[in-house]
């Protein structure tokens, strides 16, 4: 049987931490896509979607520093889940997208949705 991990998304980045362990870099950052329809009464809406994305900077991942809020950004990677216990006492689940590819998109052309 062979199996499949893959995460490909386009959108939006929003708030953008990079940290340096030793020396390798981390970045995180949240990327909103967006999904347009339209409801019964034929009235457009735009769901909005945040996904926490984690890329470490190497031979796919370069020039994480121009990761900015407000970038436009291809994200080729992997899901990854991971179980952790809050302040609360309360376990949780967190879901990431593990980049392996980052691209910024340049296109000073705005994002178009089709209905």
């Amino acid at each position: 049987m062979e199996q499949l991990n893959k995460v490909e998304l386009k959108g939006i980045a929003g708030n953008v931490r990079i940290q340096t362990f030793d020396e390798s870099r981390m970045v995180r950052f949240g990327l909103a896509t967006n999904y347009a329809y339209k409801d019964r009464e034929g009235t457009a809406v735009i769901d909005t979607s945040w996904h926490n994305v984690v890329a470490w900077e190497g031979r796919n991942i370069q020039e994480v520093d121009r990761i900015k809020k407000g970038a436009k950004v291809h994200v080729f990677g992997r899901l990854r889940y991971q179980t952790y216990t809050g302040v609360d006492g309360i376990d949780r689940t967190s879901t990431d997208i593990v980049a392996s590819h980052i691209e910024i998109i340049d296109d000073p052309a705005p994002m178009s949705y089709e209905m």
